[in-house]
């Protein structure tokens, strides 16, 4: 676990295979239970694609995929600072998930950088702000795991 200046990283192990992994993090039935509000999210599995996602009174955010390597890399831009905004470079992070087999498990690694090239609206430090995010991703990854061995069970 670490976190700079620009930079979130978290890590994590899960008692699944590196297929059912990824799966809970691209498919529309399983991302919307790990990040969203348990319904369904829209997902156009492809660079340049867009996955929906739903933050609840944080708002809805389309985030624009960029990396899609299955099963190993997945990454999408999140303009967490600008609900309903599509992400673009000049408005939002970067979020990477590396997924690595280990025995019979999966290591997820989750990064996420770019807050240092971004404005975030004084209104938006408390959902969108570095510090918001190192928190946010310790309990999603925790989240992940969870909901990914209940699957597994």
């Amino acid at each position: 676990m670490s976190t700079s200046d620009d930079r979130i990283e978290r890590e994590i192990t899960i008692a699944a295979p590196v297929e059912r992994v990824w799966a809970v993090l691209t498919e529309p039935e399983h991302v919307g239970r790990w990040f969203g509000q348990g319904r369904p999210t829209p997902v156009d599995l492809r660079p340049g694609g867009i996955m929906h996602l739903d933050h609840g009174a944080n708002g809805q955010f389309p985030t624009t995929i960029v990396t899609v390597d299955p099963p190993r890399r997945f990454s999408y831009r999140w303009a967490s600072a600008y609900p309903g905004e599509v992400a673009t470079e000049g408005n939002s992070t970067l979020a990477e998930f590396t997924l690595t087999p280990e025995g019979e498990g999966t290591r997820l690694r989750v990064v996420e950088t770019g807050f240092a090239d971004i404005v975030i609206p004084e209104d938006r430090q408390d959902s969108a702000s570095q510090e918001s995010h190192t928190k946010g991703w310790t309990d999603m990854v925790g989240n992940i795991r969870e909901y990914v061995e209940r699957l597994d069970a």
